[in-house]
């Protein structure tokens, strides 16, 4: 074993390739025949999209552990712990699993370099092979036709929204980016679509190879019906559903498509409603509108492009508060820093704009400069978290919340250091 400890492996695979992210399959499928010539022994569910695509898995996972299936969950990026991407029955994998899939697809990749998210992927595949899952729910880390996820063939795929992100990669617009995550769909199988407006490309695509596409206000359709919730498709009929654990209105429509995948899924892998009912009390993720209660509130999460900062600020507008919100917000370089302000400006009164470190963080003097620009004038700007959490807590009222939010990479140090319990009036909780 070229590694015997978990950092170190990580530590290499972040130098191993010339470019840290490098779509396309060749490589990644070449190393996957390697380890397994067979089709992966368990059925698979892909999830896509720009924004809502770790709740769905979350969905999928809980709904189907509760169904009595062993379920093997990849998702990125982690918050604390590596460990956090591949989980198999809801639980870690450990370092010394994580340490021996590494040294299998190093010792199988010969002179091929692999780039830090495509060793994960088939350390993933490894794991749930080797830990004789029944299905697969795994998470595009970005995009869809090019990603290294995509190497596999999902028996159902599931988009759940397209919106402007990562530009520079999948193209300018939402018609460009819906081609790339259509791409995800395969012949035949199962296509679920939960964006209500998808673009056209995605659409062709899908109508293209012959995918069973399934639209959300076509094929399916979900609402309120006061304290609960129904889901209804020409296939099956849900009624009386409890709200998911996951806080936000958003979560209905993630929590509509993953009903939507595993009914296409049904005559493989019945679901019952009791199922149902019970997976959508128990998925959570932390970071997803994360509540953390007290005289002065704290609300974590990561969204990070303007769509996701429009669900946030309207999730804030339902949740009102009596004080003053205060927005600790960090972004990296790449990200519509100008449309997270606009989405933000009309539900934030304090500003706290941080800086990220590394070559693609940006920097908390240029979110200030943005945030004068559009007249907002309650700045302060900090070069690190931790100062920027020590003055909105210094400076907050009982009755104000403090929102920390813009990317993993502020959630993350926000969610391990724990400022809210240095004050006793704060008491921690996990609450959504």
């Amino acid at each position: 074993m070229r590694f015997t400890t978990l950092d170190e492996w990580l530590r290499w695979q972040e130098t191993l390739h010339p470019k840290a992210i490098e779509l396309g399959l060749e490589r990644v499928r070449i190393v996957l025949r390697r380890l397994q010539p067979e089709a992966p022994p368990f059925a698979v569910i892909t999830v896509g999209g720009t924004n809502g695509k770790g709740s769905c898995v979350a969905f999928l996972d809980a709904i189907l552990r509760a169904a009595g299936y062993r379920v093997g969950a990849y998702a990125s990026p982690h918050l604390l712990r590596y460990n956090e991407r591949i989980r198999i029955d809801g639980a870690e994998t450990d370092d010394e699993a994580l340490c021996q899939a590494f040294a299998r697809i190093d010792a199988a990749r010969g002179d091929i370099s692999l780039t830090y998210f495509e060793f994960g992927t088939l350390a993933a595949l490894e794991r749930f092979r080797e830990a004789g899952m029944e299905i697969a729910v795994l998470e595009v880390g970005l995009g869809g036709r090019l990603d290294a996820v995509n190497v596999v063939d999902a028996d159902a795929a599931l988009v759940t929204s397209i919106a402007l992100d990562h530009t520079d990669w999948l193209g300018p617009d939402r018609d460009s980016i819906g081609y790339e995550k259509a791409g995800i769909y395969r012949p035949g199988r199962p296509a679920v679509c939960a964006d209500p407006d998808p673009p056209p490309r995605l659409l062709e695509h899908a109508r293209a190879i012959g995918a069973r596409l399934l639209r959300v206000g076509h094929d399916y359709d979900f609402g309120r019906a006061g304290a609960t919730w129904r889901w209804r498709s020409d296939e099956a009929q849900f009624d009386g559903l409890p709200p998911p654990m996951l806080a936000g209105e958003h979560q209905l429509s993630n929590a509509a498509a993953a009903l939507m995948a595993l009914t296409s899924l049904r005559d493989r892998l019945p679901v019952d409603a009791v199922a149902i009912r019970a997976g959508l009390a128990r998925a959570w993720l932390p970071g997803r509108f994360q509540v953390i209660p007290g005289l002065v509130e704290w609300i974590l999460d990561v969204a990070h492009n303007p769509a996701a900062a429009a669900v946030l600020a309207d999730h804030l507008r339902r949740r009102a508060r009596a004080g003053r919100t205060w927005a600790i917000m960090g972004l990296l370089a790449d990200k519509d820093a100008d449309g997270v302000i606009q989405a933000l400006a009309s539900v934030v009164d304090e500003w706290r704009p941080v800086t990220l470190a590394g070559a693609r963080g940006r920097t908390g003097a240029d979110l200030a400069a943005r945030l004068r620009s559009t007249g907002i004038r309650a700045i302060a700007p900090h070069d690190d978290i931790a100062s920027a959490c020590q003055a909105a807590r210094a400076g907050a009222d009982a009755g104000d919340r403090i929102v920390v939010l813009g990317s993993f990479h502020v959630v993350a140090p926000v969610l391990a250091t724990q400022p809210w319990i240095s004050d006793s009036s704060l008491p921690h909780s996990r609450e959504t």
